[in-house]
């Protein structure tokens, strides 16, 4: 009697299984699907990160004033430090041949360096000395030449202030993923700088950025840039000053050397040194020009001010100014953008390059390694030559110290190929 039974529970076992294994596929291919789909989802918002963020583009304003590399600030103080007194003393004793003085000395009114030079040249000031009267003409050589050097208008230029000294360390960023921490070490004084940026790279190694040069008259000049990517030949770019050119290592090609000529990490503390040294200049829509040096090419860099805007660090949040670089030409759609931070002394405290197809390097600042804040703050505005820099650090915003002040919540550095290579 068991017998039929046991066969009829055998054929709805035998009848069970090809529905147990549908179900078991049907549940294998929706986690395929659905992991497929995850996937999917995960790629698009790495390559359209940069386009999640509305508040960069809605807030781009109009530009308003484009400005070109001109020579920094001069300060006739630190020429002739000692004429003022004596010329005091002479200004009661004879009115009206100080009005001779004057017409002669009104071209000099005009904005130009020669200007300024030949005011403060003894030979200049013999036609000045050949109108005064007799009463006058007791004056010594000398004291002509300080009298026309007080008169005579300073230099104009931009205000102009290198940032302290200091070693800053940085989250670095590739599509959002957090990679092992960069460094910028940055080192100034009135006569000199260096600049390192050490940035790590998963599966590349690390791409070292270096330039060191003096300062002159137009701010930062470089004497070489070299790029070190990973285990890669060094690249170097030489800036000849003597015969006016621009050499490379990398190609056999030559540039002339323009006044003013960054390279691209120079570029960075040329704004922030001209920011520090007058920050109320740039406002949002103010763009300013560089001539920006690659490792094998170079050409001109529109920055535009964006606004002030506060930055989430690993130190808090810090209140920094936004800086863009605008398209170079038709159709480039690669970007970078820079945050200073007065906090800092007006170095970055972020910094992102933004790839045509999405992709975003980033740095973010972390912490400060080492500063000398003695040593680094520079105010550019000497009387004839970069070595006078220290004497005119009253017409430059002064340094602050490096930490991030607490504050409310916010918020990309360019390559020119497609190697994934991180370069402003």
């Amino acid at each position: 009697m068991a017998l039929p039974s046991t066969a009829r529970q055998s054929d709805l076992t035998l009848a069970d299984e090809p529905r147990v294994r549908w179900r078991t596929w049907r549940w294998i291919a929706v986690l395929l699907v659905v992991g497929v789909l995850h996937w999917i989802a995960a790629q698009w918002v790495e390559r359209h990160r940069a386009t999640l963020n509305p508040s960069d583009d809605e807030h781009v304003p109009v530009q308003v004033a484009l400005l070109k590399p001109e020579r920094i600030e001069r300060n006739p103080a630190a020429t002739a430090p000692a004429a003022p007194a004596p010329e005091r003393k002479r200004k009661p004793v004879a009115g009206k041949p100080r009005e001779h003085v004057l017409t002669a000395l009104r071209p000099a009114e005009k904005p130009t360096v020669d200007a300024a030079i030949a005011a403060s040249d003894p030979s200049a000031s013999a036609p000045v000395a050949n109108v005064a009267p007799a009463s006058a003409a007791n004056a010594t050589p000398a004291s002509a030449s300080a009298s026309a050097a007080q008169a005579a208008p300073a230099a104009p230029g931009v205000k102009f202030s290198v940032p302290p000294s200091g070693e800053l360390q940085y989250d670095t960023f590739y599509n959002g993923v957090r990679n092992q921490p960069g460094t910028i070490h940055w080192t100034s004084s009135a006569q000199s700088y260096e600049m390192v940026v050490s940035v790590p790279l998963p599966f590349v190694g690390t791409f070292v950025y270096s330039s060191h040069g003096r300062i002159d008259a137009f701010g930062l000049a470089p004497e070489q840039y070299v790029e070190k990517r990973g285990r890669r030949v060094e690249d170097v770019s030489i800036f000849n000053r003597a015969d006016k050119k621009i050499a490379f290592t990398r190609t056999p090609s030559t540039l002339p050397l323009p006044d003013g000529a960054q390279d691209r990490f120079s570029m960075i503390m040329q704004l922030a040194s001209l920011v520090r040294g007058d920050p109320d200049a740039y406002k949002p829509g103010v763009t300013r020009q560089f001539f920006v040096v690659d490792s094998d090419s170079g050409e001109n860099w529109p920055v535009e001010t964006i606004g002030d805007e506060t930055i989430r660090t690993a130190q808090g949040y810090v209140q920094t100014r936004h800086f863009k670089r605008l398209p170079r030409r038709q159709g480039d759609q690669r970007r970078i953008d820079v945050w200073l931070a007065p906090s800092l002394g007006w170095l970055p405290a972020r910094l992102v390059q933004t790839e045509p197809n999405g992709t975003q390097f980033e740095l973010v600042w972390r912490g400060k390694i080492s500063v000398d804040d003695n040593a680094g703050s520079s105010d550019i505005s000497p009387g004839a030559s970069p070595s006078a820099a220290p004497t005119a650090a009253s017409d430059a915003a002064p340094a602050a110290p490096l930490a991030s002040p607490p504050g409310p919540p916010v918020n990309s550095t360019g390559a020119d190929d497609t190697s994934g290579n991180i370069k402003p």
